[in-house]
């Protein structure tokens, strides 16, 4: 999975965003909401997502993954190499993610995205 890869998936989903923050971390975000962050000053490239608290504590357990800095509090994890997930894998964390944060927005702005009728 190249960061390439990730913008496409990312982009092909509702009121997406992406900028650069704290200098070196391509954020995707629904909303000005983050909900996936690639860490662009390391090699091998590393991300970080939301996931369900279910999942957490089972990611975590899987080589490569850990807490994510400042945010494993709201349930994010951290991967060290993106390249440890396959693209099916990928495809499934990175819409899983934009669901939980996306879900948490308000009504009015989830109807403005076209995620509720």
């Amino acid at each position: 999975m190249t960061i390439e890869d990730l913008q496409e998936l990312c982009r092909q989903l509702p009121g997406v965003t992406e900028s650069i923050k704290w200098e070196h971390d391509l954020c995707f975000c629904v909303a000005e909401k983050m909900f996936l962050v690639v860490g662009l000053d390391k090699t091998p490239v590393s991300a970080s997502f939301k996931v369900t608290a279910e999942e957490f504590e089972v990611l975590c357990q899987r080589p490569g993954f850990s807490p994510a800095p400042y945010m494993a509090r709201h349930k994010w994890v951290a991967l060290d190499n993106l390249n440890r997930l396959q693209p099916q894998e990928w495809e499934q964390r990175v819409r899983e993610s934009y669901r939980l944060v996306s879900g948490k927005l308000p009504k009015k702005v989830r109807k403005e995205l076209g995620l509720e009728a």
